[in-house]
């Protein structure tokens, strides 16, 4: 605020030598009041249009339970009370069973009849009927009554082969290297019985032949021993 000059002040019987006297100074007085009445206004109206202005977010998180130590709920109940605690009975039943497999049905002869040849095998493959004219089987068929064999070991014989390589020629076992329709192992073992073995049924199958009646007697004896064995 300006300084102000001291007023002159007529002589009084309180003022006998007309000493200048400071006055209060109403009018600053009423400036301050002003001045906070604008401010107080000011405040309000700045938080009525922005009431977050004032808003901070809290620095510190209270550590004190809402509850204090005191549980939260807490319920008496007079009396004394018993569970009792049962089991069911339990019965344990033993698996049954399963019923034994039917018996195998005895075999039989085929009705083209066996000659006395027969030995090596008893005739227990499935009967294979009358192969195709002109087929691999055909052919077989003739060379098994041949050598003087009946139905019986044609039978053994079709199934032996329909394992091994299902009378196909070119039959051929990456794993272990048999080819043909005997799977001869290895496949040129059959080149003795022609030079067309790889591609000839009737050449390998006079091989085929060879070879169960050499090892086996029969074409039954070697179905007996592939259906124990898996091999022949």
């Amino acid at each position: 605020m300006g300084r102000r000059e001291a007023e002159l002040v007529p002589l009084t019987p309180s003022n006998p030598v007309g000493v200048a006297v400071r006055r209060p100074h109403v009018r600053s007085r009423a400036s301050l009041w002003t001045f906070a009445f604008t401010a107080a206004v000011g405040f309000l109206l700045v938080n009525v249009v922005d009431p977050y202005s004032g808003a901070t977010a809290a620095t510190f998180s209270p550590t004190t339970s809402r509850f204090g130590t005191q549980p939260i709920q807490q319920l008496s109940v007079e009396g004394s009370y018993t569970t009792t605690v049962t089991r069911e009975a339990v019965s344990v039943k033993a698996k049954p069973k399963p019923p034994p497999p039917p018996p195998k049905p005895a075999p039989s002869s085929s009705s083209g009849g066996s000659s006395s040849n027969n030995s090596g095998g008893g005739g227990g493959a499935p009967a294979a009927g009358t192969p195709d004219p002109g087929s691999a089987q055909a052919v077989a068929y003739k060379m098994v009554h041949d050598r003087g064999w009946g139905d019986d070991q044609y039978n053994c014989l079709v199934s032996l082969w329909n394992r091994e390589s299902g009378w196909n020629v070119y039959a051929y076992n990456a794993g272990s290297g048999a080819y043909g329709i005997p799977q001869a192992l290895p496949g040129s073992k059959m080149s003795s019985a022609g030079p067309d073995w790889q591609n000839s049924a009737a050449t390998q199958i006079t091989w085929g032949l060879g070879y169960i009646t050499g090892r086996y007697s029969t074409p039954c004896g070697a179905w007996d021993h592939s259906q124990s064995t898996g091999w022949y």
